[in-house]
């Protein structure tokens, strides 16, 4: 049987303790709504998060907090054991829709956060194009987003994010809008270079499968509002893997089979909120 990931007693990368988050309803003003209540969350270092829930339950929510886009209603966001203020620095964000700008080619995108950060353009040129050569796009430097297709886009997001080298890296549903070999080919390139760099990784999906294939640790939420943990489950497959060839395991069955457990419930009553809204 493989053995539980072990992570040193230090202080955690990222630790949401006890945070709620509370916005004015874009329904029915003057009312308040709470996303998230009384969520503790954290990221051991080197350690691979998911957070799975239904639809609408304050998982990018938490995300956000995390990077310092939105602060608590209550509770405190801890980086490295230190109180976060402002935008979390020592984290990269990859986000679920495009970050590219689209009138600089795939090189300038990449380099343009080293040079924002004042480093010299030859030396920023150099390590956005060896960013791109890691991600498979070494021949494609001087394309522009219109000419990549998503599957490439996503792959230049992602060096554009990795080539600051940031502590922690923050995922929000980054491979949703592919097809599902595309998908599985970036999900392997993320664990590759994970397995290599040992960054403390969150990453939010709807996607179990990709999840649990991808985590150390699997985190479930329940359905909005005020949601909240329900659930931890320490994903004890062995590494490297294929996110295929995991999915045909018999532990991948049983910890798919217990994890939806929980989450069945969770699913069903987002669903039917959605319903509500929708009528």
């Amino acid at each position: 049987m493989p053995s539980t990931p072990r992570f040193e007693l230090r202080p955690p990368t990222i630790a949401l303790q006890g945070v709620s988050c509370t916005f004015v309803s874009q329904d029915a003003p003057g009312q308040r709504y709470t996303a998230v209540q009384d969520v503790s969350l954290s990221v051991a270092e080197g350690e691979f998060v998911s957070v799975v829930g239904p639809t609408g339950c304050g998982k990018s929510t938490l995300l956000n907090m995390a990077a310092g886009l939105l602060t608590p209603s209550q509770g405190k966001v801890l980086i490295y054991g230190k109180p976060l203020v402002g935008v979390n620095a020592r984290a990269g964000y990859m986000f679920q829709t495009e970050s590219l700008m689209p009138w600089r080619t795939a090189l300038q995108n990449v380099s343009a956060g080293l040079e924002f950060r004042g480093l010299d353009a030859g030396q920023a040129s150099a390590q956005a194009q060896d960013w791109l050569r890691r991600v498979g796009l070494g021949g494609f430097g001087d394309r522009y987003p219109h000419q990549l297709s998503g599957g490439m886009r996503k792959r230049a997001s992602l060096a554009q994010t990795l080539v600051l080298d940031p502590d922690i890296i923050l995922m929000d549903e980054p491979f949703s809008a592919l097809d599902i070999q595309t998908r599985q080919l970036m999900e392997n390139e993320v664990l590759d270079i994970w397995q290599s760099k040992k960054k403390s990784v969150l990453f939010i999906t709807h996607d179990l499968d990709e999840a649990i294939a991808m985590s150390d640790r699997v985190v479930v939420l329940s359905a909005g509002p005020a949601s909240h943990p329900i659930g931890e489950f320490n994903i004890d497959l062995p590494r490297p893997r294929d996110v295929a060839e995991i999915k045909m395991t018999p532990r991948f069955i049983e910890l798919h089979r217990a994890i939806w457990g929980v989450l069945r419930d969770e699913v069903l009553k987002g669903y039917q909120q959605q319903l509500h809204k929708a009528a």
